[in-house]
């Protein structure tokens, strides 16, 4: 049998290279304030993997995505074992667009420190008297540089994103920047539709894209997670504060107020955090993880 060892390894996530195609494996890692915590949270790679794909399916009307299966029986032998089984994902190369590409329907997060002090969000002007968490009447596209692991990713302007892509796609900067924005703005409004009728607020979230052999825009990385979106639960949802919320904010709070920690949470944090990532999970998809 063939052995495989990752050929990059992210906070959460590792590739493996495995010829013409990869496959990402969402780990059961997770990591506060860009540190990897020595915690590892049951499960957490999985919901991250089937909920990656329960959007990748939806959106297909939208754009292509880089997913072709999370069946450890398409991938070679060696991922044919119980600790890929539910957390791996087989999909296709690409040449990811070194962009971040945010959008935000709420205001909240660094979104709302930056309005407080300058009523602007990422050098865009939001209209006076908005409360924290409120709904924004149009989502707001704010994209950023992707930074190498440890570095953090810079926000820029829709133009500078312009000018970044093309330094280096010469004569495709603009076109680029332009779907990526469109797309991202699509693929939102669709999801965060569907999410609320289901009891879930998407505040806001990041998409990656790449380009295929042919040079097309495909969606890549993982989609509307837990790990890269705010989700909030529709129920007791009110302006004018933060939100308690689907993902991994119980872990931040108690390291934030238990300092000296030294980067481990206790088993009760660890369980009531996975329980919010199950419960999102299930609320969205309409049935528990298998």
């Amino acid at each position: 049998m063939q052995e495989f060892k990752p050929v990059k390894e992210g906070k959460v996530r590792e590739i493996y290279d495995i010829g013409e195609n990869l496959v990402i494996v969402a780990t059961d890692r997770i990591s506060c304030f860009d540190v990897i915590l020595n915690n590892k949270v049951k499960k957490k790679g999985t919901v991250l993997t089937q909920m990656s794909k329960f959007w990748f399916d939806m959106t297909r009307d939208i754009l292509p995505n880089h997913m072709i299966s999370v069946e450890v029986k398409d991938m070679p032998e060696f991922f044919q074992q119980e600790k890929f089984d539910g957390n791996s994902m087989l999909c296709k190369k690409l040449e990811m667009l070194p962009v971040e590409c945010i959008v935000r329907g709420y205001i909240t997060g660094s979104g709302w420190a930056s309005y407080k002090e300058n009523g602007t969000v990422c050098g865009i002007k939001l209209p006076e008297g908005l409360k924290e968490s409120d709904k924004l009447a149009e989502p707001i596209y704010t994209p950023s540089t992707k930074a190498e692991l440890g570095d953090h990713d810079e926000n820029i302007s829709f133009e500078q994103s312009v000018e970044y892509l093309e330094k280096r796609y010469p004569g495709k900067g603009r076109e680029y920047a332009e779907k990526m924005r469109d797309y991202t703005i699509a693929l939102y409004k669709k999801c965060a539709e569907y999410a609320l009728v289901h009891g879930i607020i998407i505040a806001d979230t990041k998409f990656e894209f790449g380009l295929d052999k042919e040079g097309n825009l495909v969606l890549g990385d993982e989609m509307l997670t837990p790990d890269s979106s705010r989700f909030w639960p529709l129920e007791g949802y009110e302006p004018g504060h933060g939100q308690p919320s689907f993902d991994k904010q119980f872990a931040r709070d108690w390291l934030k107020a238990n300092p000296g920690n030294d980067w481990t949470l206790p088993q009760d944090i660890l369980e009531k955090t996975i329980g919010k990532y199950l419960q999102g999970y299930e609320l969205l998809t309409g049935r528990p993880l298998r």
